[in-house]
């Protein structure tokens, strides 16, 4: 691994065996896509970085699949659900 994958600027939100961006270069994800590994890989604000990550999912879901995608609940039983089309 290199030098620069070894150290952190700003903090130790990221102490893990990979780092998220070695595994989103490996893995050749998108903007979204790796700032959703991002978010849930670190431990810097708490809730808030899940938080953070639900909303890149939700801006996924809406720019691939359109404004409203069936999903399965944890129920595993389908229902539909309307994704907001304004992101605040």
């Amino acid at each position: 691994m290199s030098k620069a994958l070894n150290k952190q600027v700003g903090g130790s939100h990221y102490k893990l065996p990979i780092q998220p961006v070695e595994f989103i270069y490996k893995n050749d994800l998108d903007y979204i896509r790796g700032n959703v590994i991002k978010y849930v890989t670190r431990k810097k604000n708490g809730a808030e970085d899940i938080l953070k990550a639900i909303h890149y999912c939700e801006m996924l879901l809406e720019l691939e699949y359109g404004e409203e995608e069936e999903i399965y609940g944890s129920t595993g039983s389908r229902e539909s659900r309307k994704i907001a089309t304004k992101i605040s």
